[in-house]
């Protein structure tokens, strides 16, 4: 049906064009599934907005900063912190492989690390190109343990084998890998030690392990005793049997329901697929149960902002700084910038989203998309077609009306719930 066909492409991606939602209807359901998460085409407009090069740490400038150079260095990281995140979300825009970038933003949240706290870029853009490297999770999470942004994120540097600091481990077992009450306050502990020793080395952005400071003793953890490394910890987490069957929880909540759990089938399916993330995402929306989620996820910021560039034919790459500015600004005002998670725990997902404050800044927010969108003429039925609708709702029909500019017209349909809820 051509509803399925819409509502794959809107979760799967961040929000079809009309040409895109025509061209998948007029292919079919399996068809579509399988060009998004296996594309065999080249990614043109990914490669027009290829990986920026940031440079080096500014701080690498000097031996011994002083105030007012560490002043510089801060500004200069604030400059290269917003090109990173206006060139990401530019990419999420033009991308055709739409699964493939919403994937490296879904693996982003999971293992949520923040410029905040890294403070350098260049930290930052390492783990991106890691996120964006592989599809399979168990190379993914062997370089995400040695990953340098993520090891000061959650100060695995201070991890010592004579002061064992647990967050590393604490979050590699309940957010990354296994999830809560999959584990004690035990091996925690024993996680810890297994991860002592890595050391950062932050003018060249790597990392190496520093083996008079990791704990080389045997360690137990999750009922198996052995001499844990960090790559020995990661494979044997890997090979829990709730790994899989967490890892297929974390993207049904993402990509399929957040208000409800997995239905069995479904991870059964997933898990089958495991560890080759694009292979468990072909398998849950392959499923009825997927089809039947519809009005069950409400589009995160970062969702709503960029399908909504994408249908208007607006891109941030050439828009005047200014303009830049506000957008990124109402972007951080509702809740979710790239780069800049909340916590370990990322981002919230549901009706979290749907306040009283945040519908202010949406519709300001909206508002200043649809005064730069070049669209003319628009009605209420043709604007359905051009944000990806199958049909208003009475309440919002009316209201839409109501709309006497094309622009009050363009701003009513973005912050419409049939725009919100997907």
């Amino acid at each position: 049906m051509a509803s399925d066909v819409a509502l794959l492409l809107r979760r799967v991606g961040f929000g079809p064009t009309q040409a895109e939602l025509a061209a998948a209807q007029r292919a079919g359901y399996a068809p579509t599934v399988q060009a998004l998460t296996a594309p065999s085409t080249p990614d043109v407009g990914a490669s027009a907005t290829p990986v920026p090069d940031v440079g080096s740490d500014p701080i690498n400038k000097y031996a011994n900063p002083t105030d007012s150079q560490r002043a510089v260095v801060s500004t200069e990281r604030e400059r290269q912190t917003r090109q990173i995140t206006t060139w990401w979300l530019d990419r999420m825009t033009v991308a055709d492989h739409q699964a493939l970038e919403k994937m490296v933003f879904f693996w982003h949240g999971h293992w949520a690390t923040s410029i905040g706290k890294v403070i350098r870029p260049q930290l930052m853009m390492i783990q991106h190109r890691t996120l964006r490297g592989t599809n399979d999770f168990s190379t993914l999470a062997h370089r995400m343990v040695r990953d340098p942004a993520l090891i000061y994120w959650l100060d695995g540097q201070l991890n010592s084998r004579s002061a064992p600091n647990e967050n590393l481990g604490r979050e590699l077992m309940e957010l990354f890998l296994l999830g809560i009450g999959n584990y004690t306050e035990q091996d925690v502990k024993e996680a810890g030690r297994a991860l002592t020793g890595w050391i950062i080395n932050y003018t060249e952005a790597t990392t190496h392990l520093a083996p008079a400071q990791h704990d080389d003793k045997p360690k137990t953890v999750l009922g198996t005793r052995k001499n844990f490394d960090a790559d020995s910890l990661v494979d044997h987490l890997l090979g829990q049997e709730v790994c899989p069957e967490f890892i297929a929880a974390r993207l049904w909540y993402r990509y399929g329901s957040s208000s409800g759990a997995i239905p069995a089938d479904v991870q059964t399916a997933m898990v089958a697929a495991f560890p080759d993330a694009m292979a468990m995402l072909r398998a849950m929306v392959g499923t009825e149960a997927f089809q039947a989620t519809a009005g069950q996820m409400v589009k995160q910021p970062v969702e709503w902002l960029v399908g909504a560039m994408r249908q208007l034919g607006l891109r941030l790459g050439g828009m005047p700084t200014e303009t830049v500015d506000l957008i990124l600004y109402g972007l951080n005002r509702l809740g979710q910038v790239p780069f800049s998670p909340p916590s370990v725990g990322g981002w919230p997902a549901g009706t979290l989203w749907l306040t009283a404050g945040t519908a202010q800044v949406r519709l300001a927010t909206a508002g200043r998309l649809a005064g730069l969108a070049p669209v003319t003429g628009l009605t209420a039925e043709s604007l359905a077609s051009l944000l990806g609708i199958p049909a208003w709702s009475n309440r919002t029909y009316a209201g839409l009306k109501l709309a006497t500019t094309p622009k009050q017209l363009l701003t009513l349909g973005l912050v419409s719930p049939e725009y919100l809820v997907t």
